[in-house]
């Protein structure tokens, strides 16, 4: 595809198509979820309410009850998801992703020294669990340095990282009273429960700073897929875009983790499937992105309405799914000879 000014564009026929379906999947499942609930609404009546058409109550339930929820559940999946392609791309291991290399486990590590060590509100839960999740980060790049940082270098650094996390994390539950136990624990699992329009703002804005820097570094990131040697002689500063990268994933995980707790296995399944979608090659940014926004509203559908009249937090949902898809992987890669 050509544009003014001699400028051009690839464009994958079916990777096109793959996204906009994924978009109208995360959208219709968004539709639904929002009808969902004691006080089911129909998908005509909610996009009549969403378009400022609904009666008192309509617009009150779904503009400032469900609508928030909704919101939060697109953008974290839809951060786990971009941030989990990039890690993959980055250390070219489809198990490079933020739940095998400890992020997760290092921002519950900081929501859980405010929850137990200061009782800190909500809103500092999510400071700290940003915080966490980026010292983690930081970690996790400077111990697995060497005149570069690789592939299975970074995920084995990640692994051990993640291991001592956890081990910070049980520790700090065992001192905690029960009251503060308690709300660790259910904030450790992973859920959209209780979110409103004050989570949905911090996350919005940096979602809309972060998707932007990362997809104008993605031709940089597909080069570096081929080995650092040919990234830098086809022009690629390789360290200096892997750095970038690298801070705006975890940037991405670490606030959809704040937002909504340690959601499990998105940034895993979501690159992969996508890329079984397009089966085109490269880290398909923007087909991870909307794979991770569908199916964390799917699982949070999944996870109200599959279970009786229990609800279950979306993170169960997803660590389900996600521990099976993972046996599928390891079985899959120990059989090709990867592993």
């Amino acid at each position: 595809m050509r544009g003014p000014g001699g400028t051009s564009l690839r464009v994958d026929a079916r990777a096109l198509v793959v996204v906009v379906l994924l978009l109208v999947a995360a959208l219709t499942a968004s539709v639904v979820l929002i009808g969902t609930g004691d006080f089911p609404i129909s998908a005509g009546d909610v996009l009549k309410t969403l378009a400022g058409d609904g009666t008192e109550g309509q617009e009150f339930i779904v503009n400032e009850l469900r609508l928030p929820r909704v919101l939060v559940g697109l953008l974290v999946g839809a951060s786990l998801g971009l941030g989990g392609a990039v890690f993959q791309a980055v250390s070219r291991n489809p198990l490079g992703s933020p739940d095998v290399l400890g992020l997760g486990q290092g921002a519950t590590a900081g929501a859980l020294v405010v929850i137990v060590l200061m009782s800190g509100s909500a809103n500092e839960v999510a400071v700290g669990a940003l915080v966490g999740g980026l010292v983690t980060g930081a970690a996790i790049y400077l111990l697995a340095w060497k005149r570069g940082v690789h592939g299975y270098r970074l995920v084995l650094v990640g692994i051990g990282v993640s291991a001592i996390a956890g081990a910070v994390n049980g520790y700090l539950l065992t001192k905690a009273d029960l009251v503060d136990a308690a709300r660790a624990v259910v904030w450790m699992t992973g859920s959209l429960d209780g979110r409103d329009w004050k989570q949905v703002w911090p996350l919005l804005w940096l979602f809309c700073v972060l998707v932007p820097l990362v997809l104008v570094n993605g031709r940089g990131l597909r080069m570096m897929e081929m080995g650092d040697d040919v990234s830098n002689a086809l022009g690629v500063r390789v360290e200096r875009v892997r750095m970038l990268l690298m801070v705006a994933a975890v940037l991405l995980t670490a606030s959809a983790t704040a937002a909504a707790g340690p959601v499990s296995f998105v940034a895993l399944t979501a690159p992969q499937l996508a890329r079984r979608l397009t089966r085109s090659p490269g880290p398909n940014l923007v087909a991870s992105l909307c794979m991770g926004a569908a199916l964390l509203v799917t699982a949070d559908w999944a996870a109200q309405r599959l279970f009786g009249d229990g609800q279950l937090p979306v993170g169960v949902v997803t660590g389900v799914l996600g521990g099976v898809y993972l046996l599928w992987l390891l079985v899959t890669e120990r059989r090709s000879g990867r592993i």
